[in-house]
């Protein structure tokens, strides 16, 4: 069992993937005996828990969309879907184009950066912001908000060691929520006189089963966007950095060939999903491919970060290959959950790594220490990562190629 308890170290969160193979091994179906806690680890097993909505329930957790089942999930979902559809993505390009260049240009001169503190924590939240019709200026504010939902995975993990950061998570939780919904009711209440054209006057306007939504669940889908609309893509777009960064003749092929960014983007995924592990709590007692019984009524971790290294799924998984095809990782969910997002964030990294790669030369780690995993024990990224580069002659547009 030891193996499962030091998933959640900073060691084993920085590369878990040593322990995923093991267990994905011997123990594709395993419970934690100290909280009862049960962990999925193959491709298969994975896909079958975030698929099977009629066995596999979402409901844990704050009042969100991704805590929902349907028939209730796909109402709500349809509402938002609208915002996050290809044509809706494709015309925030431009726009995405210019906020990285706003934050890359006082950066690209220095030769050194934190990658995440400087560039891509920010470059989301400004995107969701923008999305949401609310000031940029606030992105700090909802920083804080989104570091405070992350801390709510330490309540998901048992353990007598995290019992006082779960309830300090907790406790922090119910103050966020309680400052973020005041701070919405003022927005909202500007949207009653002055609508815009933006998603939080959709969201103020519309209607399920002929219903308005309730200040609760425009609250929900505010906090579920200020996290899942950031952080996915901040990590995507750090690890892609660290993937490169370790393998060189991996990023001298995309310099190479710049339409095989996409393709990166994706193994990037695959080899370091930003998001590790997704939970579900069992309706009944099911058995699973090993034989094993799931328990009604137990949580589960679909361990997503294991799934996408399964052998039996991807050839030679534990090679970074930016040119892999087929590639059918999960990183995003599967199933009526998969991400909303997922357009969204695919283009954020690619312009953002365009630009990236295209303006810094030489790009290298600027310290041997270990990176800091970030706050929330279900996600895979580090909390800053200072690199070297060397800088641009002269400040212009560039693509991954030139």
């Amino acid at each position: 069992m030891q193996p499962a308890q030091n998933l959640f170290s900073d060691e084993a969160r920085r590369n878990p993937y040593p322990i995923y193979a093991h267990l994905r091994e011997h123990s594709p179906v395993l419970r934690e005996p100290h909280s009862g806690l049960w962990m999925v680890f193959d491709y298969a097993g994975v896909n079958r828990v975030l698929t099977d909505h009629e066995t596999f329930s979402s409901r844990y957790g704050p009042d969100w969309l991704i805590f929902k089942d349907p028939p209730k999930h796909t109402k709500l979902r349809a509402l938002i879907s609208r915002a996050f559809t290809p044509r809706s993505v494709v015309n925030l390009e431009p726009r995405i184009g210019e906020l990285t260049r706003e934050l890359l240009d006082p950066l690209v001169g220095r030769g050194q950066m934190d990658l995440a503190g400087d560039f891509s924590v920010q470059l989301p939240m400004m995107v969701i912001a923008e999305m949401l019709g609310i000031p940029t200026a606030d992105c700090g504010l909802f920083k804080t908000w989104a570091d405070v939902i992350l801390d709510m995975s330490y309540t998901v993990v048992p353990g007598e060691e995290r019992r006082e950061e779960a309830a300090r998570a907790t406790a922090n939780f119910v103050a966020c929520t309680a400052e973020t919904a005041d701070y919405l009711a003022r927005l909202l209440r500007q949207r009653q006189t002055t609508p815009g054209d933006d998603l939080l006057t959709r969201l103020a306007q519309a209607e399920v089963d002929g219903q308005r939504l309730t200040p609760e669940q425009i609250l929900g889908f505010f906090q579920l966007l200020l996290l899942a609309g950031s952080e996915t893509t901040t990590n995507l777009i750090n690890n892609a950095i660290l993937c490169f960064i370790e393998h060189p003749e991996e990023l001298a092929r995309v310099r190479a060939d710049p339409s095989l960014l996409p393709r990166a983007i994706e193994e990037v995924l695959r080899y370091r999903s930003p998001l590790q592990w997704i939970y579900r709590v069992a309706k009944r007692d099911v058995e699973m491919a090993d034989g094993q019984v799931l328990p009604t009524g137990k949580l589960v971790l679909a361990m997503i970060g294991s799934a996408n290294h399964d052998p039996r799924q991807f050839p030679d998984p534990e090679r970074f290959d930016v040119a892999r095809d087929p590639n059918p990782h999960i990183a995003f969910g599967h199933g009526p959950h998969f991400c909303l997002g997922a357009p969204l964030a695919r283009l954020e990294a690619r312009v953002a790594l365009t630009e990236l790669l295209g303006r810094l030369k030489d790009i290298r780690l600027a310290s041997d220490r270990p990176w800091e995993p970030r706050r929330g024990l279900h996600v895979h990224g580090p909390s800053r990562l200072p690199i070297q580069f060397e800088p641009p002659r002269y400040h212009s547009q560039h693509t991954a190629g030139s």
